[in-house]
């Protein structure tokens, strides 16, 4: 489907409240959906506590399961709330909020419905970003590694990185990695994306620290700094047979739920040492699955303020890890271009997911346009 502006670069604004459940990023992308042109405003609403606890009370459930119109409800209004302030969007993308991800059982699901925000905003809104993909035997997830190859391609063009293979990792609540190749035209085409979720992330260290201590996060690392990991807690962990699952595969946020049962009896510092050690653990596994081990890691999302997790990372997988500011990205806000570069993309029929990202057998273009009426 084609915007009335034809195939020139337009203003999206994409918008993404991960499961980490901190709040609603949101941010601006000048694209046509193929190449980034230039990035442009972002904004922040966090989640107050009711509103993560109804959230969090909402996680694993299902359409029609009481507690899901609640979280959806939330979603679109929260999401109204920041998208509101961006003018300049010709098109807006909203990914909802993924309470349930279960590709091979019962789908995969995203709280909030985009007709509702296409109605309070104004524009057209692409939204249900995974049911396709899900529908026609993928994965359903990662979603932001086509993104990914044109935020090399980008920081190629910008003199910031050379033309060699990159991974990019995403720490939010899950983990998940994209090989890049930008020597490809294209990220669709093969061999130019390989991508996966690794494994936990923040999900499980912000939990021990809400439940054990009243706070969102471990902030600056400080808990998990002071304490020592158990090894036989991550021997443990890293027998799960996800970690031989060949590429690609995706996770739920509770995917491995014996996890902070498993360190329920070590101190504060010394479980929130354990989870890290388990993140950096898990990318490591993956990166031994790579086809092409890449020059650098470089890493977005919550997780890299963290730095004990980035000496970890450095430490067990043998790479650089930077964060993505090193190349001149936004590594709060990347996910949300995602799905504003994303929105462009359905809006021009172009595929979102491919064999190599998600599994899905292929190409294919997922997502839905709800248009304001009249």
């Amino acid at each position: 489907m084609r915007d009335e502006t034809g195939a020139g670069p337009i203003w999206a604004v994409g918008a993404m409240s991960g499961t980490s459940l901190d709040g609603v990023d949101a941010a601006a992308v000048l694209t046509d959906g193929r190449r980034i042109v230039e990035f442009g405003r972002s904004a922040y609403r966090a989640y107050n506590g009711n509103e993560t606890a109804v959230l969090h009370a909402a996680l694993g459930l299902w359409p029609g399961d009481p507690g899901v119109d609640a979280a959806a409800e939330l979603s679109e209004t929260a999401h109204a709330e920041v998208l509101a302030g961006f003018a300049e969007a010709r098109i807006f993308g909203y990914h909802g909020q993924t309470l349930a991800h279960d590709p091979r059982g019962r789908g995969t699901h995203q709280a909030g419905r985009g007709w509702r925000l296409a109605q309070a905003l104004g524009r057209p809104v692409v939204w249900d970003f995974r049911t396709e993909d899900v529908r026609r035997g993928g994965e359903g997830a990662p979603l932001a590694p086509f993104f990914h190859f044109a935020c090399a391609k980008w920081a190629i063009a910008q003199g910031n990185m050379p033309r060699q293979p990159v991974a990019f990792l995403n720490l939010g609540g899950v983990g998940n990695m994209t090989l890049v190749d930008p020597a490809h035209a294209a990220p669709e085409e093969d061999g130019a994306c390989i991508a996966f979720d690794t494994g936990p992330a923040n999900a499980p260290l912000n939990d021990l620290m809400r439940v054990r201590l009243g706070r969102a996060r471990d902030e600056s690392g400080q808990l998990a700094a002071a304490g020592q990991p158990d090894p036989q807690a991550v021997a443990a962990f890293l027998g799960h047979p996800y970690f031989t699952r060949p590429l690609p595969k995706s996770l739920d946020r509770d995917g491995f739920p014996d996890l902070l049962p498993s360190v329920a009896e070590l101190s504060d510092s010394d479980a929130a040492a354990t989870l890290v050690e388990v993140i950096a653990a898990s990318v490591a596994a993956g990166v031994d699955l790579l086809p092409t081990r890449p020059e650098r890691l470089l890493v977005c999302g919550g997780g890299r303020h963290n730095p004990v997790i980035m000496r970890r990372l450095a430490a067990l997988t043998g790479l650089s890890a930077e964060p993505v500011e090193a190349i001149g990205l936004d590594g709060d806000m990347l996910e949300a271009q995602a799905f504003a570069w994303l929105a462009a993309r359905v809006l021009r029929g172009l595929p979102t997911s491919g064999p190599s990202t998600t599994a899905v057998p292929r190409n294919a273009g997922g997502g839905r346009i709800s248009f304001p009426r009249g």
